[in-house]
């Protein structure tokens, strides 16, 4: 087989870029990519049809009876079908990537090749050395202790975006122009297409890449079709479907020059006309109506059938959805009991998140075996408290979160920085009321457009580049000018010059970490989320914020109201886990071994 003929299949092409950009160690491709996008809710509307929106054929997708007891299963069936080799690649390696930094890997040397596992010889075998390694290397960390993992991690994840994100879906994002990923699939597509073209071309006609394509198609027409079929007879459309483009009779038909490749071009359409969404109508009139070559409308035929393919996914995340609701606390709680049966070290880190919060706790020096010294020991829910106090001001460029916080690592990310900006926004209100006082006090409207002017001069101030200094020095200027025009337009005076000289530098030195106000109000927020965690049932009220953060209240609400919802989460599903490590940690007589590298990140 030619090396063109091997990249027939859309699928297989798409996964050839993958490797070959992987190999050349420049990307980790991304053709179809997980998205968050909450502000911009248009776009997302547009791109996930609605759910009642569904031709009836695909609308089958509850669970057969028996399988509810495995939701795996339903994953497995549904995402690591041939037409989503790079759907499932990605997510996996998203996945493994997050958890391995986060898990360090297990560098007991085996004493036996049999300790390997089967997972491990089947890797062995690939080898070109057939020999084993000798008995004096040095033990390394074995790369397959965490590939063994990729399916738990792979279900862990995934599942906890789908209850966590409500817009959670998949989407089909264009390459980023002029990337070295974008040049080398234009290059790759341009190069198979004009090939197809050549062949079709010949005399006579040469139909091999052409009965590849519709190969291609007749799968992914059989998956859209019944995602989660696994039996049963079939329906009268894929009976039809499998008459039709039946590649055995295609051949005979390709080897005596007889292969009718417009009709069945226009049988596809046919076909993808009773199974796409509504939405998709456009687009099908379109491939109906047209009237170029064969080979531009088979690369239409295979853009619409991408789309259709990220359809069906969305489709089936919104119907398990509710599923997920009822069943997946319980389900990512097994998951990440089988990653710590097969990864005895993936809490190392979660050992040492706890043991800090532990040490914030407990007097210098305490150990469990404290004989006459004993002290009145943290509750389990104290010391989980004082930890998830620690994840707002985690130091991400110390080290990774916990191995049980990995999966909201983004959220908590932009949490933080969220948090950060409105903080220094609500200190340098504060140096404002305090510094200009009665002129410019109980103004709302001033107040709020103080607000917002701060927050946009400060927008980045969690990049590594920006320079918070000057931008204070900014913010300071800027609002000068809007307290002189205020007060002009109300009859006062403006601030003279020394005053606004002594308010530029009050609020220059905010960039100072012992700056007073800055520390003031960092505490402040630090009490408000203490006693927000603190409190628990309909008692939480996060409207209720100290006075000293009134400025930012609508924010830090909003805010407060995702970190306990995170929260909330977290316990539920790793509830069990905690309560073992804290119990170790309480109560063992010997200190807990460091985890790997010897280094416990402080937040």
């Amino acid at each position: 087989m030619s090396f063109w003929s091997f990249l027939t299949a859309g699928s297989r092409f798409r996964a050839v870029v993958c490797m070959f950009v992987v190999a050349s160690q420049w990307f980790v491709p991304s053709l179809l990519r997980e998205k968050k996008d909450v502000k911009d809710q248009q776009t997302e509307d547009q791109s996930v049809p609605p759910l009642s929106g569904l031709r009836p054929s695909v609308s089958s997708l509850d669970p057969a009876p028996g399988e509810n007891s495995s939701l795996f299963s339903l994953w497995t069936r549904f995402w690591l079908h041939p037409n989503f080799d790079s759907v499932e690649e990605e997510i996996q390696a998203s996945t493994v990537l997050s958890f391995s930094r986060a898990m360090p890997l297990n560098d007991e040397q085996p004493s036996s090749a049999d300790d390997h596992g089967s997972d491990v010889e089947s890797c062995s075998a690939g080898e070109s050395s057939g020999s084993n390694p000798s008995p004096s290397s040095p033990p390394t960390a074995s790369p397959p202790k965490v590939v063994d993992c990729t399916s738990e991690l792979f279900g862990l994840r995934l599942t906890h975006q789908i209850l966590m994100d409500r817009h959670y879906h998949m989407r089909q994002d264009p390459l980023p122009e002029g990337s070295l990923l974008k040049m080398i699939s234009d290059n790759m597509h341009k190069a198979f297409w004009d090939i197809l073209e050549e062949e079709l071309n010949d005399d006579p006609p040469q139909y091999g890449q052409a009965i590849s394509l519709l190969e291609d198609i007749r799968e992914t027409l059989l998956f859209l079709l019944t995602p989660l079929r696994s039996g049963g007879p079939p329906s009268s459309l894929q009976t039809r479907i499998l008459e039709v483009l039946d590649l055995d009779l295609i051949r005979q038909q390709a080897h005596n020059d007889a292969v009718d490749v417009q009709g069945l071009a226009a049988f596809v359409i046919a076909t993808m006309g009773r199974m796409c969404a509504p939405d998709r109508d456009e687009e099908i009139r379109k491939l109906r109506e047209s009237t170029a070559d064969l080979v531009t409308l088979f690369r239409e035929i295979f853009r619409v059938l991408d789309i259709m393919k990220v359809d069906t996914i969305n489709y089936f995340i919104m119907g398990l959805r509710p599923f997920l609701q009822q069943h997946g606390v319980a389900y990512q709680s097994e998951q990440f009991q089988k990653v710590l049966e097969k990864n005895p070290s993936a809490l190392d880190r979660t050992t040492a998140w706890i043991r800090s919060a532990l040490e914030e706790l407990l007097p210098a020096g305490w150990r469990p075996d404290g004989g006459k010294d004993r002290v009145a020991l943290p509750g389990p829910t104290q010391i989980l408290n004082t930890a998830y106090l620690q994840i707002l001001t985690w130091d991400y460029s110390r080290g990774p979160l916990p191995e049980t916080l990995v999966s909201d690592e983004q959220r908590l990310q932009d949490l933080q920085q969220q948090l950060r900006r409105s903080g220094t926004v609500n200190q340098v209100l504060l140096i404002v009321f305090s510094s200009v006082g009665r002129p410019v006090q109980d103004l709302p409207s001033l107040s709020d457009r103080l607000k917002k002017m701060v927050a946009v001069l400060l927008d980045g101030m969690h990049h590594r580049g920006f320079d918070l200094g000057e931008a204070l020095k900014g913010v300071g200027v800027k609002v000068c000018c809007e307290l002189n025009k205020s007060l002009s337009g109300r009859g006062y005076p403006p601030l003279s010059a020394a005053l606004q000289d002594a308010l530029r530098g009050q609020i220059c030195s905010v960039a100072h970490h012992d700056n007073p106000v800055r520390s003031r109000v960092e505490d402040r927020v630090q009490q408000y989320f203490k006693t927000l965690l603190s409190s628990s049932g309909p008692n939480v009220k996060p409207d209720e914020v100290p006075a000293s953060l009134a400025a930012i209240r609508p924010e830090l609400a909003a805010l407060a109201a995702n970190f306990l919802s995170l929260v909330k989460h977290n316990r539920a599903v790793y509830t069990p886990f905690y309560m073992e490590v804290i119990k170790e940690l309480l109560f063992s007589q010997a200190p807990p071994a460091q985890p790997a590298g010897g280094q416990t990140p402080s937040p």
